[in-house]
C-alpha cells in the first residue's frame, strides 16, 4: 500500500512487518504439525500470550479503537495495511481486538452499551461474535426468521443462527432477529447478547475446512432486557452493513497478503528448481504464472486502497466491497492454486503453508456473502443507474 501513505504510516508497515516476520513466522512450523496432526488450528496459551504483551509493547493494540478509549484509532487505509501484513502467515494471529464488530458498536452503542461492552471489547477484556445467517437462509436477509418479541420491559427470542465464528470465547454476541413484519431488511434488529443467558444454546460445533470451526446456535425463550437492543428499533441493517463492509474490505487485505506471500514462494520455487535440464523460471508457463500474480495483486491493492479512502471520507462503499470481495477471492485462489501446481507435489503437503491458504480462501469465497451474490448485487447497481 505504499503510494498512498505517509511517512507515518510506512513506519507503521515496517513496524508490523517486523513483528510478522520476527514474531509470528517463526510460529508456523508448530502451527502447521499441530494442524496436521490433531486438526487443531490454532496457538497455545504459551505461544499467544508473549505476542499479546509484545503488542502492548509496540502500540500493536486497539489500532482502530477511538482515542479517548486508548486506541490508535487508525484510519481505514493503515488498518487494512496492517491486515495486509499480517495475512502473510498462516500463523493465525489478530491485533486485538477484532475490528468489524466495534465499528457497530462505534456506530450505534448507548453510553451504557460503550460502558458495559465497547470500552472492555476495545481494550481486550472482552471478546464478541455475530449472528447472523440462519439454516436455509443463508445470505438473503429475507429469510430470516428468528424474532424478537416485546414482553414487559424485556425481549423474548426465538430462532437458531448457524456458521457462527469463535462463539465459546465470546463474552457477548450480536444477534440480528425480526421485530417487524417487513421483507428483507425492513423490521430487523439487532440484540447484544450475553454468554450463559438462558435460552441461548450452543446446539452444535461445526468443523470447516482450513482448520476453521464454526458453531450453530439455538434461542429458547431467550430473554433480554430493553438496554440489550443495539441501535434503533427495526434499524439493524445499516449499522450490520458497515460490519459486513469493514470485514469485506479486510477480506481483500487480507488476500492481498496472501497472494503476496504465495508468489513470493513460486519465484523462489521457480528460481531454484530445475525440471527436465531447465529451471521453472525459464518456462513460459511459470513466466506467465508470475506475471499475472504480480498483476492481479497490484490490481487488488489499488482497489482496497481505493475503497479505503472512500471510507475514511465518509462514502459508501457497498459496491466496492462487493467488486473487491469478489476480485480477491478468486485471484487469491489461482494464484495459490498455481503456486501448488509449481511445487509439485510438496505443494500439496500439510509441510507447506499453500494448502491451508487455499482451503481458508475457499471459505473467504462464502462468508461475509457468496460470490454469486456479490455478483448479483454488484448487476442489480449498475442496472439501476441506468435507467
Amino acid at each position: 500500500m505504499d503510494m498512498m501513505m505517509n511517512d507515518e504510516s510506512r513506519m507503521l508497515q515496517d513496524l508490523v512487518q517486523r513483528f510478522v516476520e520476527r514474531e509470528l513466522m517463526p510460529l508456523e512450523a508448530a502451527v502447521l504439525r499441530r494442524e496436521a496432526e490433531t486438526g487443531a488450528y490454532k496457538l497455545l496459551p504459551e505461544e499467544e500470550e508473549p505476542l499479546l504483551e509484545k503488542c502492548r509493547e509496540l502500540g500493536l493494540w486497539g489500532l482502530d479503537v477511538p482515542e479517548e478509549m486508548g486506541g490508535v484509532d487508525l484510519s481505514a487505509l493503515d488498518r487494512l495495511m496492517v491486515e495486509e501484513e499480517v495475512s502473510r502467515t498462516i500463523t493465525p494471529f489478530e491485533f486485538p481486538p477484532d475490528s468489524p464488530n466495534l465499528h457497530m458498536l462505534k456506530a450505534v452503542a448507548t453510553p451504557e452499551q460503550r460502558e458495559k461492552y465497547m470500552i472492555p471489547y476495545a481494550e481486550g477484556r472482552m471478546k464478541s461474535c455475530i449472528a447472523i445467517s440462519e439454516p436455509g437462509a443463508g445470505g438473503d436477509p429475507a429469510g430470516m426468521i428468528t424474532r424478537a418479541v416485546k414482553d414487559g420491559s424485556d425481549w423474548v427470542i426465538n430462532g437458531r443462527k448457524i456458521w457462527v465464528s469463535r462463539v465459546p470465547y465470546c463474552d457477548f454476541i450480536i444477534l440480528m432477529a425480526r421485530t417487524g413484519e417487513g421483507q428483507r431488511e425492513e423490521g430487523v434488529t439487532a440484540f447484544i447478547v450475553e454468554k450463559n443467558t438462558p435460552g441461548f444454546i450452543i446446539e452444535r460445533e461445526i468443523a470447516m475446512i482450513g482448520g476453521k470451526k464454526t458453531y450453530e446456535l439455538v434461542f429458547e425463550d431467550c430473554r433480554v432486557p430493553d438496554g440489550a437492543v443495539l441501535g434503533e428499533l427495526g434499524r439493524g441493517y445499516a449499522p450490520m452493513q458497515l460490519r459486513l463492509n469493514i470485514r469485506r474490505l479486510q477480506v481483500g487485505a487480507r488476500c492481498v497478503g496472501i497472494i503476496r506471500r504465495a508468489l513470493e514462494m513460486m519465484v523462489d520455487q521457480a528460481n531454484n528448481r530445475t525440471t527436465f535440464g531447465v529451471k521453472l523460471a525459464d518456462r513460459q508457463a511459470i513466466q506467465w504464472w508470475i506475471a499475472d500474480a504480480a498483476i492481479r495483486v497490484h490490481a487488488l491493492r489499488l482497489m482496497v486502497q481505493a475503497a479505503a479512502r472512500t471510507l475514511d471520507s465518509g462514502g459508501d462503499v457497498r459496491n466496492e466491497a462487493s467488486m473487491i470481495k469478489v476480485f480477491a477471492t478468486e485471484t487469491a485462489q489461482e494464484v495459490l492454486d498455481h503456486a501448488m501446481q509449481c511445487h509439485g507435489a510438496m505443494g500439496l503437503t500439510k509441510e507447506l503453508p499453500l494448502q491451508l491458504f487455499f482451503q481458508q480462501v475457499r471459505l473467504m469465497r462464502v462468508y461475509e456473502g457468496p460470490t454469486e451474490v456479490h455478483r448479483m448485487a454488484i448487476a442489480r447497481r449498475m442496472l439501476k443507474s441506468r435507467r
